[in-house]
């Protein structure tokens, strides 16, 4: 019998950072290697990605990475794997393209070069556990299902899907596929959670095209459209109805145009007209009406940089009066704040703004029923959500539940949950190590809670250091204590405050001076705890305190 496990290393109980453990004898399949980028309290931290802890005491068993598709949640966090690990990557053919992309962007492993195209054809035997891929439905051309084949069935991951009866070529699921895998029996499916809780379906495709074509028409201004770069199917639909409504296509972000030239390379993006993209320094030539400005990054990133274009503050173009803005991608719950505060900016700025989601629902993740038509195709024995918050996993585990599958044999997982087939059954099992890894810059990991706590006190209540210098030989301050603050209390209107702590820590150095048993150590906790305790009470702010604590021996001589 053989010894199966599954263990999410992220992408439960959050939106992105996926990465799938499933263990089929002495081999270790690694479904997707994603990253999520953070919300506003990891001040400073770039991205996170999952810990790969768990992989490198078992790195010797690692089959390979099989990624879905090619969005940074898939992906994202291969440079920082390879970087670990020399073992194969396997993907479809655009997938491939932009994780090479990723990776030689980071510099971290530019020489790795064992990447595998795959389509749904590719069935890949290792010793005895097949690997095999099924077309899926997203806002990429390219994503594929991945099934597990083991001995007591398949083991189903979805990656991000949902189903469109208009989808053409690159996007359409195949139906059939899937439900042969259904046939031949699956062991458990690890499904897409992202809109389980939604109270509308998507619309089609067809519909959002539609969508798109009738507001640029009617657009009588620039207009300015904020989409994520990696999202080539709305990319698409806006290059399509910028080429009908008569209108030239400005870019502005590097990313995109990395990821166009990619996709536009493996005609998986076309342009309905060659002339269709102008240089974004040539804007001035053409008349408003004409004008469509294609802004894009990813996650939140156009939303910030519509912000930067609001004010005024953009390097190529600036929101002016009479512009349409146009956000062509469904925020997150969690930009809903940064999308209000924008949108305000904008019409302060005399323009008006429309998003996609006014109208429709037009998301790239599956809604109610078509998470519900996957599990009826697939008929799996237990069933893992994933891929979403609590509440969506929750949702999506009532809608299988709905299906006919039993709640006992429905697994709402923590990153680092273990889950074992033994004894034809499948339980919970024990954990491992899945904490965040943060990305800071070149710094991959050495960003803890400490320093984020410190990141966030300074964020809300400034820092105040205090400099003395002393003579410890004649017991006596040099100096007197020199106050410094930030982000504290305007100095200027808090003088007496100053003055006081400088007699604080003045009184304290002298106290401690005139102990023989001087310690360095505590002075400094002296100061600090006294500092705290009076600044609070005067102020009810906690600003990090720094005591700087200088040593001169003012005996000293000098040759000349």
């Amino acid at each position: 019998m053989s010894n199966i496990k599954i263990i999410p290393l992220g992408g439960v109980r959050e939106n992105g950072k996926n990465l799938y453990v499933v263990e089929s004898g002495e081999d270790i399949f690694v479904l997707d290697c994603g990253l999520i980028y953070p919300e506003d309290e990891l001040f400073g931290i770039d991205a996170v990605i999952p810990d790969f802890s768990y992989l490198e005491e078992n790195k010797d068993r690692i089959a390979g990475v099989f990624l879905t598709h090619g969005h940074e949640d898939a992906i994202g966090a291969l440079p920082y794997f390879l970087d670990l690990f020399e073992v194969p990557v396997f993907g479809s053919e655009l997938t491939i393209e932009l994780a090479k992309l990723f990776v030689n962007e980071s510099s971290l492993k530019p020489s790795f070069n064992d990447y595998h195209v795959i389509d749904e054809k590719t069935e890949i035997d290792f010793h005895g556990t097949l690997v095999k891929f099924f077309r899926t439905t997203h806002t990429i051309p390219d994503s594929m299902g991945i099934a597990v084949q083991t001995e007591e069935g398949n083991i189903v991951y979805t990656g991000n899907f949902k189903f469109d009866q208009s989808a053409q070529d690159m996007y359409s699921s195949d139906l059939s596929q899937i439900a042969d895998l259904g046939k031949e029996g699956v062991l458990a499916l690890l499904s897409d959670s992202g809109e389980a809780e939604s109270p509308y379906e998507n619309v089609s495709e067809k519909k959002v095209q539609e969508e798109v074509l009738d507001t640029f028409q009617n657009a009588e201004g620039r207009i300015i459209v904020a989409a994520v770069a990696s999202n080539i199917l709305r990319i698409q639909q806006v290059l399509n109805a910028a080429h009908r409504s008569d209108r030239k296509v400005f870019i502005t972000g590097k990313n995109l145009e990395a990821i166009l030239e990619t996709a536009m390379k493996l005609n998986k993006l076309t342009l309905p007209d060659e002339d269709l993209i102008v240089p974004v320094e040539q804007i001035d030539k053409y008349d408003d009406d004409r004008v469509l400005v294609l802004e894009t990054g990813a996650a939140g990133e156009p939303i910030k940089t519509l912000n930067r274009m609001a004010t005024g503050s953009h390097p190529q173009v600036n929101i002016k009066e009479g512009d349409l803005i146009f956000i062509a991608t469904s925020p997150s719950i969690a930009m809903e704040v940064m999308v209000a505060e924008t949108e305000n900016r904008i019409y302060r700025a005399g323009a008006t703004v429309k998003q996609i989601s006014d109208n429709m629902k037009a998301s790239g993740h599956a809604t109610p029923n078509d998470l519900q038509l996957m599990i009826n195709l697939l008929k799996p024995t237990y069933f893992i959500p994933i891929q979403g918050e609590y509440r969506m996993l929750a949702a999506h585990a009532d809608l299988a539940h709905e299906t006919g599958i039993p709640y006992q044999n429905i697994f709402i997982l923590s990153n680092g949950d273990v889950v074992s087939y033994k004894k034809n059954k499948m339980t919970q099992s024990g954990q491992v190590s899945a904490d965040n890894t943060l990305i800071d810059g070149i710094g991959i990991g050495d960003i803890g809670n400490i320093v984020l706590r410190d990141r966030r006190l300074l964020s809300e209540d400034g820092i105040f250091v205090a400099v003395v210098t002393i003579d410890r030989k004649k017991q006596k301050i040099v100096s007197d204590p020199h106050i410094v603050t930030r982000g504290f209390v305007f100095v200027k209107e808090s003088q007496d405050l100053i003055d006081e702590s400088s007699d604080i820590v003045k009184n304290i150095v002298k106290k401690n001076l005139k102990h023989n048993d001087f310690d360095w150590g505590s002075i400094k906790h002296d100061i600090r705890e006294a500092l705290n305790s009076h600044l609070f009470k005067k102020t009810k702010r906690r600003p990090i305190i720094l005591p700087v604590i200088m040593e001169v021996n003012q005996n000293r001589r000098f040759k000349r």
